[in-house]
């Protein structure tokens, strides 16, 4: 009996020693995803598109990564983060025009799947570096609740 339960015992420690390494395996083959979002940026603005300005080091993230050539963003960055967030037109929810002020009640709907939820998820970590403005007023409009790890 004693045999058997240590077969047990070594058999579910296995497993577990697999299923995580499995596990790590997955995560080593998924690729890591930043997306740079730069408010008032021209085109020719970044050294890949032959600018004279130096930009060395989002050169070679565009080189060895996927570049959204065709992303239109909008005139304001609360409407172009709310298309990418959601990749839908601003105008669904009536933030098509303006920034949303820091002392508003309102803000991106709470019940629209975002894409950093999506990727959390996928087990992705999330972070967000810069401005948010997605809403402010409430804490469930902020960066936390809706899917990012670090704000």
């Amino acid at each position: 009996m004693r045999i058997v339960r240590q077969m047990f015992v070594l058999a579910i420690a296995i497993a577990a020693i697999l299923a995580v390494q499995t596990r790590a395996q997955e995560k080593a083959l998924r690729p890591n995803i930043v997306y740079i979002v730069s408010d008032d940026q021209g085109w020719k603005d970044v050294g890949y598109h032959g600018s004279d300005i130096q930009t060395p080091n989002i050169d070679k993230l565009a080189e060895g990564g996927v570049r959204l050539e065709q992303f239109y963003a909008q005139p304001m960055c609360t409407p172009t983060r709310a298309a990418l967030m959601t990749g839908r037109y601003p105008f669904r929810y009536g933030l098509q025009t303006l920034v949303i002020p820091a002392p508003s009640t309102y803000g991106l709907p709470t019940d629209e799947w975002l894409l950093q939820q999506a990727l959390k998820d996928a087990g992705y970590y999330t972070a967000i570096v810069g401005k948010w403005h997605l809403g402010h007023a409430a804490e469930n409009y902020r960066p936390r609740p809706r899917g990012v790890h670090h704000p």
